[in-house]
This record gives C-alpha cells, sequence and structure tokens, in this order.
C-alpha cells in the first residue's frame, strides 16, 4: 500500500488543536489524522449498517415510525430501572 502526499486546508484554530494534541500523544500531524479518518469511515460504517438494520427489520415486521419510537421509549425505560 502507498502513501499519497495531499494538501488540504484547515482554520488556524482546528489546526492548532490537532497540533496540540499530536504533540501530547508524541505523534505526527500525519499520524493524528490518519487515525481521526479511520475512525470517522469505521463510525460511519457502522451507524450505516445500523440504520440498514433497522430499515430492513421495520419493513420485515410492517413497523411504522411511531412503533419504532415506542419500542426505544419501552427499551429505555426498562434499562433504566
Amino acid at each position: 500500500m502507498s502513501n499519497v502526499t495531499i494538501n488540504i486546508s484547515f482554520q488556524d484554530k482546528l489546526l492548532a488543536d490537532v497540533d496540540r494534541i499530536a504533540q501530547r500523544e508524541s505523534r505526527s500531524r500525519s499520524e493524528l489524522l490518519r487515525e481521526a479518518a479511520r475512525i470517522y469511515i469505521e463510525r460511519k460504517e457502522r451507524w450505516e449498517k445500523i440504520f440498514s438494520l433497522s430499515e430492513s427489520l421495520s419493513t420485515e415486521r410492517q413497523l411504522t415510525q411511531k412503533d419504532v419510537i415506542g419500542e426505544v421509549r419501552k427499551y429505555r425505560r426498562e434499562k433504566a430501572k
């Protein structure tokens, strides 16, 4: 796997935050940004899978949005006990 160098623009404050965190963790700016991108992509894909499963289950079980909201509220009440 090869590396590609890119140019990217940041607001001064955001770049200062990136540099501060990178320095605190003894990493390069590039390492920090690569990890941030990986985490973002993994999280995005995980949510897409959750929404896809939710959509297929609600279609399969013929659930309305009201049904789903009711189930979520019920789960939260039980979990709070």
